[in-house]
């Protein structure tokens, strides 16, 4: 061989070693992240959570990880197709939030890929896992009861507005199984402090102002908003609505009293999303979703918009100013 194609082919050789060498290193894990909203601002801070939850457990996106983000932009008709996606993906894991919907679509695209959740309704009953205790399956992840919260929101209301005796509760008719949850939990609550519900439902934009001019005939002492993700998303036209009409008005999450809502209490979502970042971490780690119990969060808020509440003419008793987690001013 002449040193001219010695040294060639040397060179062509050496070039090709930092190739071999990359296409050598592991792949970094996939996580698919579905959620059935739109990726508005708040949503911002909840992810922030997630990823810290996962850089618990050792994992930082961009460095040893990387996430799918599928948003199904309130159309609830959407998450089976996108969980699809995430399963062709061949994502590692799939992180569900906000509600049964997402999970359930998860759950339905996959029998193998490990899927961790956020959701307000018994797992067990919406058929996610086996047990609390022991999922046997391919889901885990975290659980909060609406049941309690909604008797104690309304209770909540009811002191800050002590005359209130007529009561309108909103829901989204498109989210059925929320729906139908919402005024199961909130009949018996109702009933039992001597309230009356009016039930007003709304799934578009057009269709919340619809049920707020009917506050012009029959106005109602309070409002009660549900727990539903479309809802969350139209928070600042259904706070300046409730205002507008000069409506006293309960929430389910502190989103809605940062943008003018009257009063929130509810889980904390955003510690709920880290503990769903540390369960993805730590399957990641190769634990098992059948190994790892369903975590009940116990962790809730009560936010009080002082400002709003003087808009409104209300004075906040002393007795919700002192177990408040927060009073905007």
């Amino acid at each position: 061989m002449k040193r001219r194609d010695f040294i060639t082919l040397l060179g062509g050789a050496a070039a090709t070693w930092p190739l071999a060498g990359r296409a050598q290193q592991p792949a970094i894990p996939v996580i698919g992240f579905l959620d059935p909203r739109s990726p508005h601002a708040s949503m911002a801070d909840q992810l922030r959570a997630f990823r810290q939850g996962l850089k618990d457990t050792g994992y930082v996106e961009g460095e040893n990880v990387a996430i799918e983000q599928r948003w199904a932009e309130g159309q609830f008709d959407r998450l089976p197709a996108l969980a699809t996606e995430l399963v062709r993906r061949r994502v590692a894991v799939i992180a569900t939030s906000r509600g049964p919907a997402a999970a359930l679509a998860a759950k339905a695209a996959t029998t193998t890929i490990p899927i961790v959740f956020i959701v307000s309704e018994d797992p067990v009953g919406l058929g996610l896992v086996a047990s609390l205790a022991r999922p046997d399956g391919n889901l885990t992840g975290i659980n909060f009861f609406l049941g309690e919260l909604t008797a104690k929101r309304l209770g909540l209301l009811r002191e800050l507005v002590p005359r209130a005796a007529r009561i309108a509760v909103l829901v989204n008719p498109a989210n059925t199984r929320n729906a139908e949850t919402t005024l199961r939990e909130v009949e018996p609550a109702a009933h039992a402090m001597g309230l009356q519900i009016k039930v007003l439902k709304a799934s578009t934009s057009p269709e919340i102002e619809a049920a707020f001019a009917t506050f012009e005939g029959e106005r109602p002492d309070a409002l009660f908003v549900g727990n539903d993700a479309f809802l969350t998303g139209r928070r600042v036209q259904l706070a300046h609505l409730a205002t507008l009409h000069k409506v006293p008005a309960s929430y389910p999450l502190r989103e809605f009293a940062e943008v003018g809502g009257l009063m929130s209490y509810g889980v904390n979502v955003t510690e709920a999303l880290r503990q769903v970042g540390v369960y993805t971490g730590r399957i990641l780690k190769n634990a098992k979703p059948a190994d790892l119990p369903v975590v009940q969060s116990s962790k809730f808020e009560l936010v009080i918009n002082a400002v709003t509440a003087r808009m409104l003419g209300l004075t906040v008793p002393p007795s919700l100013l002192s177990v408040a987690d927060e009073v905007i001013e």
